[in-house]
């Protein structure tokens, strides 16, 4: 009998690509008796997501799946509940997906993966209190940190600097990570906050602003330039924000969504310009379309993939 199944929800636009401009894809995961299983689907077109009846391709996996992303038009990176990360791809003609690697290096849950700018390298977190490089191509582990004391529960990739990354953790730290220097990790200021931080992202244009969320509701944005003076903060959700991302907009908007069953999105000064609470338990995950920045996906442990559209007035200050 199955118990519970939840959804994680990802987007792909690729530059060199038409095929999979667009496409959603759909990680689930499943208490079936006393097992987890997971499933990793495609949908071509997001709007019929999760209806299996439109799933381009899909492929089942041994454990739940507790996090995607992109790595190119047709590689997907995974992160297992079993403490396994794994690489998949969609075969040419979209009729399978074959598994590239699948390696146990975290002694726990994996709790995300991303990818380092230029696409040959991946950085993923684990409950183990981890953090490991990964090389893509030679299937392997390069070096694994240990600079949190509690179990990581997420990382971040710079989007325009292979050397960069961010960690957040339940020991209350957020770390910045320079892969360059010999002490890498540099620990982030969260101003006057005294809660862990549970999600943390990069801005798409600007590699000095992050925003991360909290296990009690807040949403922060900091600059790296400057002084903890330079953190903004807001109560945007009443329960742990468990995923956060910047839309594509020349001033982007940053979507949040959390526990308590809601999709928030603010401006840079974290004014809300959207909210919505269709979901009837925990929002798992968020991604904006690649083809309309105006549209964005929601994905949570109801069993629903929601897609919203925030109609921004002319007069809306997003700078």
């Amino acid at each position: 009998m199955y118990l519970r199944c939840w959804y994680i929800a990802s987007l792909f636009c690729s530059a060199n690509t038409v095929v999979m401009d667009g496409a959603l894809l759909l990680g689930a995961s499943t208490l079936s008796g006393r097992s987890w299983l997971g499933s990793i689907s495609l949908f071509k077109d997001p709007l019929t997501a999760p209806n299996e009846g439109f799933c381009t391709v899909g492929v089942q996996t041994k454990a739940g799946v507790v996090d995607t992303c992109w790595v190119s038009d047709r590689e997907i990176l995974v992160a297992s509940d079993s403490g396994a990360v794994e690489l998949w791809e969609v075969a040419e003609n979209e009729t399978a997906m074959v598994s590239k690697f699948c390696k146990y290096e975290h002694d726990d849950i994996v709790t995300k993966v991303s990818v380092l700018c230029g696409a040959t390298q991946a950085v993923s977190s684990s409950l183990d209190c981890s953090v490991k490089i990964w090389d893509l191509e030679h299937k392997t582990v390069l070096i694994s940190y240990q600079a949190h004391s509690a179990s990581v529960t997420g990382v971040s990739a710079c989007p325009s600097n292979e050397n960069l990354f961010l960690s957040c953790a339940q020991d209350r730290r957020l770390l910045l990570w320079d892969r360059r220097n010999s002490k890498p990790a540099l620990r982030i200021e969260m101003g006057l906050l005294r809660c862990s931080p549970t999600t943390v992202t990069w801005h798409p244009q600007k590699e000095q602003v992050i925003a991360f969320g909290t296990e009690n509701g807040i949403v922060g944005v900091k600059s790296l330039q400057k002084q903890s003076d330079s953190i903004l903060t807001s109560a945007v959700h009443s329960r742990t924000v468990s995923g956060l991302q910047f839309s594509s907009h020349s001033c982007p908007l940053l979507a949040s969504v959390s526990e308590d069953c809601s999709l928030a999105v603010v401006d840079i000064n974290l004014s809300e310009v959207f909210r919505n609470k269709s979901h009837k338990d925990f929002v798992r995950s968020v991604c904006w379309s690649p083809l309309n920045s105006d549209v964005l996906s929601t994905a949570g442990w109801d069993h629903q993939v929601l897609h919203h559209t925030v109609a921004l007035d002319k007069d809306v200050d997003t700078a």
